[in-house]
């Protein structure tokens, strides 16, 4: 017998027990654990509303992660072409279902002690609980079952009614319309119960919706649970600084994405500073913050000196893409602590040609110990800054990854930055923009030029023992609009294979 017979078999044994939804429900107290989880995988995927009502009080593991199972489900759907109407409709009579169930749950003033559910997992996390029900059923819920059994052996009492979770990332999107309907929908429900349960939003996503109904959303949430919040609204700076007091709230968050926020072209200068220091106030609450992405956000133009001063821990992350500095902004870079330790760096599309290369050579310094990752793209830097920080970044012992396209730059200056990089034993990914000189036709004078910086080239790499690639980019420089040419080169050393 093959190895998916049993399988087959389980399966088709769950599909006619099915049949039979009162024979199911009164026989859940004596289901054996292993095939709870192929059980409610097929109850949700038939639609089987009273069995889901039945099975959520009595799951017999710590954690239901159903946000996985639903994930899974669209993700079929979408493959077999099930119309959107369909899902909308088969998810909010689940859903029901479900939450129904977990009214059963609450209701329960002592528990039998084979119900165990204590935390409703709707985040997409857990790909492998369910993936497991499908390839091995007998195994499927070992990893639940496995922490269940040690909350009993370190003394947890089940019988005992418990406060029961509830684990989300929160999407206010529109465009995520169906994720956005099914979410509010449960906030409302939460919101009714409050005191028999607790709800834990660990990752904030917030688009283009109404403001009404985005502070609708939040105020049912405990931002204090919040650990990453992505904002990409289309907000005025102003807009966004009416929303900092919630941002205040989210004291453990460790990653903030900014997105698409403008600041108004006539606003008043002090207008404009109180309206950053309504926001950097409410910065300066968030202790944990780690991670700071800034995306085509205008308003950051003489205020990013402000931000990276009221941060009170070290960045480990800083990014900064399609955004206007000032040169305050820029003469600020290393000056304050929260730059100090950056593992990551990234500058992209961010207009740099006319500033002075000292304070991102002083920050290089400064964080020349934990430095992995730099990006400098589409920076319009000049060969004059570009050599001016290479003793800086020669410096950057730990650094793995470096990029440097769409920026214009010289066979020479190229050449000198490679004989500094090859010193560089953890560096392993380099990215360049092709040299001015050689940007053009491909005549035969391009191609003998060509042909003397690969020798140049492979002279500078040959004494190398590391191992990394190189790769030149063909992208027009984004400032002095250098056309694009025709091919891409790749160095493997110490092979020093050419694609």
């Amino acid at each position: 017998m093959s190895k998916e017979a049993p399988n087959t078999l389980l399966h088709l044994a769950i599909q006619r027990l099915l049949r039979n939804k009162d024979l199911v429900i009164q026989a859940l107290e004596d289901l054996p654990g292993d095939l709870f989880q192929p059980l409610f995988l097929e109850a949700f995927t038939r639609g089987h509303t009273e069995v889901l009502k039945a099975m959520v009080p009595a799951w017999p593991f710590y954690c239901l992660p159903l946000g996985t199972l639903m994930h899974m489900r669209k993700q079929e759907a979408s493959e077999t072409h099930l119309h959107i109407s369909q899902l909308r409709v088969q998810y909010l009579q689940n859903l029901q279902a479900m939450l129904d169930g977990l009214d059963v749950l609450l209701a329960q003033k002592v528990r039998p002690r084979r119900w165990k559910l204590q935390v409703l997992d709707l985040r997409n996390t857990q790909q492998d609980f369910w993936k497991a029900s499908t390839e091995n059923p007998t195994q499927a819920c070992s990893p639940v079952a496995a922490s269940t059994r040690k909350m009993e052996k370190n003394g947890s009492n089940v019988e005992e009614k418990q406060p029961l979770k509830v684990i989300i990332d929160l999407h206010i999107r529109m465009e995520y319309l169906l994720e956005f309907l099914f979410q509010f929908y449960l906030l409302d429900w939460v919101e009714k119960r409050k005191g028999s349960l607790q709800l834990d939003c660990r990752k904030l996503h917030i688009g283009s919706v109404p403001i009404r109904i985005m502070r609708k959303a939040i105020e049912m949430v405990d931002l204090s649970c919040v650990l990453e919040a992505d904002l990409c609204p289309f907000w005025s700076f102003s807009t966004l600084a009416s929303f900092a007091p919630y941002l205040g709230q989210m004291q453990n968050l460790h990653k903030l994405i900014l997105s698409h926020i403008s600041a108004a072209e006539f606003i008043p200068t002090e207008k404009g500073e109180q309206l950053a220091n309504q926001f950097t106030s409410q910065i300066l609450k968030l202790h944990c913050l780690q991670e700071i992405y800034i995306n085509s956000a205008s308003f950051l133009k003489g205020h990013l000196n402000q931000i990276l001063g009221s941060l009170q821990s070290p960045l480990e992350n800083l990014s900064i893409t399609d955004c206007w500095l000032s040169h305050s902004d820029w003469n600020h870079l290393s000056r304050f602590p929260s730059t100090w330790q950056l593992k990551h760096l990234y500058l992209s599309e961010v207009r740099l040609f006319d500033f002075p290369p000292e304070p991102l050579q002083v920050l290089l310094e400064i964080a020349a110990g934990t430095l992995t990752t730099l990006h400098l793209e589409a920076c319009g830097f000049s060969d004059s800054q570009l050599c001016a920080i290479i003793p800086a970044l020669g410096q950057c012992s730990k650094l793995a990854t470096f990029r440097y396209i769409r920026n214009c730059i010289s066979v020479a200056t190229l050449e000198s930055l490679l004989c500094r990089t090859a010193r560089m034993s953890n560096l392993r990914m380099e990215q360049y923009p092709v040299p001015w000189e050689i940007c053009g036709g491909q005549n035969a004078a391009h191609q003998i030029r060509l042909g003397k910086i690969r020798d140049a080239l492979k002279r500078i790499m040959k004494p190398l023992n590391y191992p990394r690639m190189i790769c030149f980019n063909t992208s027009q420089c984004d400032f002095c609009g250098n056309s694009k040419i025709h091919y891409k080169e790749s160095i493997r050393c110490p092979d020093y294979i050419f694609i």
